[in-house]
């Protein structure tokens, strides 16, 4: 990863982003399916870009988002009433 730290931007898929954020112990687990809901509803998400039919997102961005992030799992939101 040397490279992309010198240059541009490390962008990316969600499925690759969510490989690499079990891979380098940030999160325990996690789908892309789960890194793409994150993406539609959080408005705190990095910046994505379209490529083709799916989206990209720079790692270097995203790591620090989840590294801070809350999980939540399990967490029973239909108890709570709404914002």
């Amino acid at each position: 990863m040397p490279e992309a730290e010198e240059g541009g931007p490390d962008m990316v898929s969600f499925r690759e982003l969510a490989r690499r954020l079990v891979a380098d112990g940030i999160v325990e687990k996690i789908t892309h399916q789960r890194v793409s809901q994150l993406a539609r509803e959080d408005p705190d998400f990095p910046p994505t870009v379209p490529v083709g039919r799916s989206r990209a997102v720079d790692y270097r961005v995203a790591a620090p988002y989840f590294r801070t992030r809350k999980s939540r799992q399990g967490e029973r939101t239909d108890l709570k009433g709404k914002p």
